[in-house]
């Protein structure tokens, strides 16, 4: 079984960008430990240590809906419940191992990513 390194998501609201456009589904991949460790280098960081999570995610999101480059502005665009939910995959991935599953829908053949509680 090959190690599963990217995740797919869709944002609960999405990311409005400066146009006007809305961008929702996204890949994260998994975090090395030099995204972990670069970051408290940075003085953003050093100034205010929650700005760890904005530059963690700016470096893992690796796609955005159209988005060219998602970076920490992107990152800060963000609304609150966009930017939670992404926290709690990186948990969820990172720490404590992916909970989801991707299953076919025996009728239309579209897959889809759900998630599981552990011990099911």
């Amino acid at each position: 079984m090959a190690l599963q390194t990217e995740y797919e998501f869709i944002l609960p609201k999405g990311y409005l960008d400066p146009d006007g456009n809305l961008h929702k589904e996204g890949v994260m991949r998994l975090a090395t430990a030099g995204d972990e460790i670069l970051p408290m280098k940075d003085a953003r960081v050093q100034q205010n240590p929650a700005y760890l999570t904005i530059i963690l995610l700016s470096r893992v999101i690796t796609r955005l809906g159209e988005v060219k480059m998602v970076n920490t502005r992107v990152i800060e665009g963000l609304f609150a419940e966009d930017l939670s939910y992404l926290q709690g995959i990186y948990r969820r991935i990172n720490e404590q191992g992916s909970n989801t599953l991707t299953t076919v829908c025996p009728k239309c053949d579209h897959q889809f990513v759900v998630e599981v509680e552990p011990g099911e």
